[in-house]
């Protein structure tokens, strides 16, 4: 064990005086308790959004010059990473690299845990690298996620990518982390002590999700994948997301469900559909002027 570490001082390592008899409560209060400790987990996350929303924009800015997001992290933090950046190809039709997760211990991390692999520096700049993490070609971004803001593995990538010019962005749950000093934007919704003393899959957990909810999703929602509050990116892939697609262009357009089925069929895609209708245009004059308008479906129909 490392000498020099003292996790005593982080506030997600130290004993939550509102919970110190929990185990003696009825299950009813115990819930109680619980739900009441999650109840400050959206304030803090609220104090953040200042930089949450520089991190969109910067991010945004960076897709839009072929630039990518990965997120790294080690046991909860990593899988919420992971999580976050398999949902965007379903959600947002976008490619699997244009959103990536790393997790300390390699994909097995996400089902068995691998503790043990976080403790080496080495080999966050090492899973990073391998990952095909780049500046010149295209400015890729890192956010690094840790609930205590010093994981050895996490820092390593961020050392790397930093040496690389890359844009960095920590997200803790601590104030004034290492991570924090060497990102660029730094994230941190103080979620406090946690409910049972140190796991912070709970509290730190819950603040970590809607933190990567609001930068995957603001940064789709910057680069046109999102139309109104529609999921016009959605993939049309199995009947529960062929009656949501349909429901869109319906929506979209006004027009009843048969012709939006119909539409669908036709253009192959939600955008192309809505923009079929709107404009009056065949699919592949809607597929010229989507692709002119860089697949922002409003800038096409503006």
């Amino acid at each position: 064990m490392n000498a020099d570490l003292n996790l005593a001082t982080l506030s997600t390592e130290t004993r939550n005086p509102r919970t110190t008899h929990i185990d003696q409560l009825s299950t009813l209060e115990m819930l109680t308790v619980i739900n009441q400790e999650d109840q400050s987990v959206p304030l803090a996350v609220a104090k953040e959004l200042p930089q949450i929303a520089q991190a969109v924009d910067e991010i945004a800015r960076r897709f839009e010059r072929g630039g990518r997001l990965f997120y790294i992290g080690a046991g909860t933090s990593g899988r919420l990473g992971v999580l976050d950046a398999s949902e965007c190809p379903p959600t947002f039709s976008v490619p699997p690299t244009l959103v990536q997760g790393l997790i300390a211990g390699g994909d097995s991390a996400l089902r068995k845990s691998s503790e043990k692999s976080e403790d080496s520096r080495e080999q966050g700049a090492l899973d990073l690298s391998t990952a095909g993490f780049r500046r010149n070609e295209a400015p890729d971004t890192l956010v690094g996620i840790a609930a205590s803001g010093r994981t050895p593995y996490v820092i390593g990538a961020m050392e790397h990518a930093k040496m690389m010019g890359a844009l960095v962005i920590s997200l803790t749950c601590v104030e004034g982390s290492e991570m924090a000093q060497i990102a660029e934007i730094a994230i941190a919704p103080v979620t406090g002590p946690e409910v049972v003393t140190g796991s912070t899959r709970l509290k730190a957990g819950t603040a970590t999700k809607l933190v990567l909810n609001m930068l995957s999703t603001g940064v789709m929602i910057r680069t046109g994948a999102v139309y109104g509050n529609l999921m016009v990116n959605v993939q049309p892939t199995n009947d529960k997301l062929i009656d949501r697609a349909q429901r869109i262009i319906a929506e979209a357009t006004e027009v009843d469900r048969t012709t939006a089925a119909e539409l669908l069929t036709e253009a192959g895609s939600v955008k192309v559909a809505i923009a079929m209708q709107k404009l009056g245009l065949d699919r592949a004059s809607a597929e010229t002027k989507l692709a002119a308008a860089g697949g922002s479906l409003a800038r096409a129909l503006a």
